[in-house]
């Protein structure tokens, strides 16, 4: 089948010539690592990503330095990939303790059930890689061109369906890791550490494109990062259609019997290039669990051979599809699997749980759902969760599950102990879902300032200033207890999932405060998607200051109060009406 190369005429980007000759991710790190500057090349920066770190710096202070003639002040994040978000006491305690050692004094949960560092100094780097690596974790391919963390539902349910989905997240996760050595020889020595994740399988597609030593990826990795998640119809807690490749549970009398298989979702987008759009990923098949590996890598090394190598802001999985369209692209991977394809089953998400609060987990044990505001672990006065959880896991010596809401789940804990946890959490001011109203329960953001190089506006430290506001509003209109997603993000990136959610708020333009600080910035104001996730929303307002946000919403909430249908959504109801009336209405009052 003839289909386009997309950018195969043209010159290739500046990054793909970085990894070509990065000789499988190894060249530039390894020379730079002990030189004794504070950071990496731009080269080195590149690969760095593969690596799970991103170079960074301060930027509350960088005019002040700029001001001082000194140099930036330079930083990392380091992000470990965490499988599902499953993650037992030890490896939780390791990472607090970088954090509180290394790192700026938190953890971070992101929106792929990982855990990030901040504040990481480039001496400290090296120590703290092999330190996440002794607790059997890891960072290799938490960023970069690959398969990134793959997504699973944390909820620990004894139902065999979800253990079932784990295991599976396991075995693709194994598979689709690169296999070369370049990390382990950087960071450790050349001694590859022992993993909890089973010995990867071998390559279940051959093609032409195939490499002795990344045999899924080749030299030069994929054109961009590729994103998979797996979701139950019934639970899409992972998002499902926002990733680049789904697997959708079937589940037939009480068994996991196979997966729906989607394709083509991302959410990164940039204003000023019309070629660039979110987009949500579409059905493509049916398999079976024994066929996931096999269908994963043929939809990788499509991606791989006829990805756009020229221009990094069409580069993504989607865009093949949106140009191919399904039944092409349904084709190709046909012919890279060798067989035909079965169709879809006719089955789609219904509903999302955010699995907070108390709950039996079916083996005569519980967990608990704790709420964490944007994700960010920390003690801040009286509240004091950074300290609260490692109580916890000095305690209890419980594993851990991380969602992709940003929050944390206590599992495996003893019914007897129910008080003692309880207890512990209020000594240490950590409130229990109850005590969360629920549009705070359900809102989002990215880390923005000041780490993020991307950010144009603040996200993670101006939402709770959004929700503080909207929950009063919430409360007068009676509208305090519906539940619908907000979700801000500081650039176009869609890092917090912005654009399919009910209420998205986007950076759009920079501010500053009068000390030279960075300020919150306008937004973009999106309204009409789903909390299920499975409905992009469409833009209300543009170039909405940070103060002004919850006024323009006032008025939609308003007559969302007084039009709607039975139990409809805020996002049901803003597609139904439309929302560029509601943006008319919302503009005259």
């Amino acid at each position: 089948m003839d289909v386009e190369r997309q950018g195969i005429d043209k010159p290739l980007s500046k990054v793909e010539a970085i990894k070509a000759a990065s000789q499988y991710l190894y060249q530039h790190i390894a020379d730079e690592v002990q030189n004794g500057t504070t950071h990496f090349s731009e080269d080195a920066v590149t690969i760095l990503k593969f690596h799970g770190s991103y170079q960074q710096d301060d930027r509350d202070i960088r005019t002040q330095m700029k001001r001082e003639g000194k140099e930036k002040a330079f930083e990392f994040m380091i992000r470990v990939r965490i499988p599902g978000g499953k993650c037992n006491a030890a490896q939780y305690l390791a990472n607090d303790h970088l954090s509180q050692t290394v790192g700026n004094g938190t953890l971070r949960i992101t929106t792929r059930q990982e855990l990030q560092l901040h504040g990481v100094l480039k001496t400290d780097l090296a120590t703290t890689m092999r330190t996440i690596n002794e607790t059997l974790l890891s960072t290799l391919a938490a960023c970069g061109d690959v398969e990134r963390n793959v997504l699973c539902c944390p909820a620990p349910l004894d139902d065999g369906i979800r253990r079932a989905m784990q295991a599976d997240v396991d075995r693709f996760t194994s598979h689709c890791s690169p296999r070369s050595t370049g990390y382990y020889q950087v960071w450790l020595n050349g001694e590859k550490v022992e993993s909890l994740l089973p010995d990867p399988e071998p390559v279940k597609v051959v093609t032409p494109g195939d490499d002795a030593v990344e045999p899924i990826y080749g030299k030069s990795y994929l054109p961009r990062k590729f994103k998979t998640a797996f979701a139950l119809p019934e639970d899409n807690c992972t998002d499902i259609h926002a990733n680049d490749l789904g697997y959708l549970a079937i589940v037939e009398d009480g068994v996991l019997v196979g997966y729906n298989v989607l394709a083509g979702g991302g959410l990164g987008t940039t204003p000023s290039a019309d070629k660039t759009f979110p987009y949500l990923a579409k059905p493509l098949a049916f398999v079976t669990r024994e066929e996931i590996l096999a269908i994963g890598e043929g939809v990788l090394k499509v991606y791989r051979d006829f990805g756009n190598r020229s221009d990094r802001k069409r580069a993504r999985l989607k865009y093949i599809i949106h140009d191919w369209g399904m039944p092409t692209f349904r084709a190709k991977v046909e012919e890279y699997l060798g067989r035909k394809l079965e169709d879809p089953r006719p089955v789609q998400v219904s509903d999302v749980d955010d699995h907070l609060g108390w709950h039996e987990q079916g083996d005569g044990k519980l967990w608990i759902g704790i709420p964490i505001e944007n994700g960010r672990i920390k003690d801040d006065g009286d509240f004091r969760l950074a300290t609260g959880l490692r109580t916890f896991f000095q305690t209890y010596a419980t594993p851990a599950r991380f969602t992709c809401q940003q929050k944390v789940l206590l599992t495996d804990i003893e019914p007897g102990r129910k008080a003692e946890v309880e207890a512990l959490l209020e000594a240490h001011g950590i409130a229990r879902v109850e005590r969360v109203s629920t549009v705070r329960r359900w809102s989002m953001a990215c880390v923005a300032f000041p780490t993020c190089g991307l950010a144009i506006t603040e996200a993670e430290r101006a939402l709770p200033t959004v929700m503080d506001r909207l929950e009063t509003e919430l409360k007068t209109l009676g509208l305090d207890s519906d539940r619908f997603t907000v979700r801000m993000t500081g650039c176009p990136n869609g890092c917090a999932r912005p654009y399919n959610s009910d209420i998205g708020l986007v950076g759009r333009s920079a501010s500053k405060n009068p000390d030279g600080t960075p300020g919150p910035g306008t937004y973009t104001v999106f309204l009409g998607g789903r909390t299920q996730g499975d409905r992009l929303n469409v833009e209300f307002k543009d170039y909405v200051p940070f103060d002004k946000v919850v006024d323009e919403l006032v008025p939609v909430l308003t007559r969302y109060k007084a039009e709607r249908i039975d139990d409809e959504s805020f996002g049901d109801f803003c597609h139904r009406i439309g929302v560029e009336t509601l943006a008319g209405i919302a503009s005259e009052v």
